[in-house]
């Protein structure tokens, strides 16, 4: 009995492709108390704890996507040995060549593991012949450490940042655990300069990683999974079976939960990397609260926002080739980055339509239109209410399956709405409906709510700190489906 109890233990530490490790379950709780008490123990010696963490960092990439933890390796490797040569090159040309080798290496394995079915589909469907899918699996949050590494040798090549002297150093970048799987996409200008100094955390940095980890948990495990699990999914695989207002609470319930889920994930990331005394940008900022277009893609995903301004849209010419330019500029940035998200036209589309939006609101905005200042509350709100819902329009794109279900869901919203049906719906889905209540309502509060309840948190002595957590961890256990529910952005 012994032995196989041993054995039991010893199959979690092994990778499994259908439980990957991730900061809801309870075998990365377990391992994380662990791994926090070796942190304590070790941070005094610099160079010690840097091993450490890269090496419990590339361990968590393991229990994620099993031996393809040295395509990380590897892509560390490289991008790592070209940005040095890059920086000790002097000829414009070669200096060029290295980062183009960089970029080529970095879209390449990307490219290889995401779009490789995409692009042969639609090379065979154009020619007629008879596409069978590839058995490629995609290593869990390649997008993000791509781009991050990219980043890298980009700052290094424009000069904008020294490359580091150890590969040690530029490993712990790449792979640190909290954010190496879903973001947020951390900058090399902001991280490395961080690695050398001593590890502190603060009161301040301790109640509001508390509050991060916990309120991200609460997102994630308790609100998104329920109302995904319970309605959201079941709307969404069969749209026609459901009445119009069925289909549109569930697009409202998926835009709840799509935000809950990668939002609680930055949350946890970020709450995660303060208590081991480092710090991240935000990555989410009320973004439903955004009164256009241009304001909600300053608060949804920001660091993948940004990357996108920075990288790809400054690199097109940004807004200095003309007005036309600047236009094209932002829509095809917006495509390359529902291309980013996955290999479908559905991607390209959502991604397009945002473009659309921006280009669209860029335009409004250089009319110069004069509004009375008694309607500026009153056009915040308007804005704020068409904004949210293009998104959600949008969001029917992003998560349907296929073209046909993003029409029937339509056609439904439009066309078979029934309204009366509302409290039938509240009384067949009263936990769904409460939940989406309270994400909503948590969701619009006012901002200084939020900074007023982590200074309350951190004003907490250790054993209420403790008490929050475990007050979480309870309501996840009551809300708990058999199976593990992975965070959406582990796929992109």
């Amino acid at each position: 009995m012994f032995n196989i109890d041993i054995h039991k233990l010893l199959e979690q530490f092994v990778y499994h492709a259908t439980e990957p490790m991730i900061f809801n379950s309870g075998f990365f709780l377990f391992l994380f108390a662990f791994f926090i008490i070796g942190y304590a123990l070790l941070q005094k010696s610099n160079r010690v704890k840097i091993i450490y963490v890269t090496l419990f960092s590339i361990y968590f990439y393991y229990k994620s996507s099993g031996w393809y933890f040295l395509l990380l390796l590897a892509t560390t490797g490289v991008d790592f040995q070209l940005a040095a040569w890059i920086d000790q090159q002097r000829d414009a040309f070669k200096r060029k060549a290295l980062l183009i080798l960089s970029l080529i290496a970095n879209l390449g394995v990307l490219g290889y593991f995401k779009y490789t079915n995409f692009l042969f589909e639609l090379i065979t469907t154009s020619t007629g012949v008879t596409f069978h899918h590839l058995d490629i699996f995609l290593p869990v949050g390649i997008s993000f450490f791509t781009f991050q590494s990219m980043s890298y040798t980009i700052d290094v090549y424009r000069r904008q940042l020294k490359p580091v002297n150890s590969l040690l150093d530029y490993a712990f970048f790449v792979s640190f655990f909290p954010q190496l799987v879903a973001g947020p996409i951390v900058r090399a200008s902001d991280f490395l300069p961080q690695i050398h100094r001593p590890t502190l955390v603060t009161q301040a940095m301790l109640g509001r990683g508390v509050y991060l980890i916990g309120t991200g948990l609460f997102k994630k495990a308790v609100i998104s999974n329920y109302i995904s699990l319970n309605f959201v999914d079941r709307v969404f695989d069969a749209p026609s079976l459901y009445s119009g207002l069925e289909n549109l609470f569930g697009l409202y319930g998926y835009a709840l939960q799509i935000y809950c889920d990668f939002s609680g994930y930055s949350d946890m990331a970020i709450g995660i990397a303060l208590l081991l005394g480092f710090h991240f940008n935000e990555n989410f900022r009320s973004p439903y609260q955004a009164p256009n277009i241009t304001d909600f893609w300053r608060r949804w995903h920001i660091s993948l926002s940004t990357w996108l301004k920075d990288y790809l849209y400054i690199s097109l010419g940004g807004n200095r080739k003309g007005i036309f330019r600047t236009y094209l500029n932002l829509i095809i940035t917006m495509v390359l980055g529902g291309l980013w998200h996955g290999a479908s036209g559905r991607f390209i589309l959502w991604g397009a339509l945002h473009g659309f939006a921006l280009a669209t609101h860029k335009y409004f905005l250089s009319l110069r239109i004069k509004a009375p200042r008694w309607s500026a509350a009153i056009l915040q709100v308007i804005g704020v209410i068409l904004t949210f819902h293009f998104v959600c329009f949008c969001w029917i794109f992003f998560r349907a399956e296929n073209m046909e279900l993003a029409g029937q869901m339509l056609y439904q919203i439009l066309y078979h709405l029934k309204p009366t049906l509302l409290f039938d719906l509240i009384a067949g889905y009263p936990a769904v409906v409460a939940l989406m209540v309270i994400g909503y309502v948590l969701h619009f509060v006012p901002v200084n709510w939020e900074e007023k309840s982590q200074e309350l948190l951190t004003k907490l002595p250790l054993v209420g700190k403790a008490a929050f957590i475990v007050l979480v961890i309870v309501l996840v256990m009551q809300t708990k489906s058999a199976d593990i529910q992975p965070f959406i952005y582990f796929q992109f």
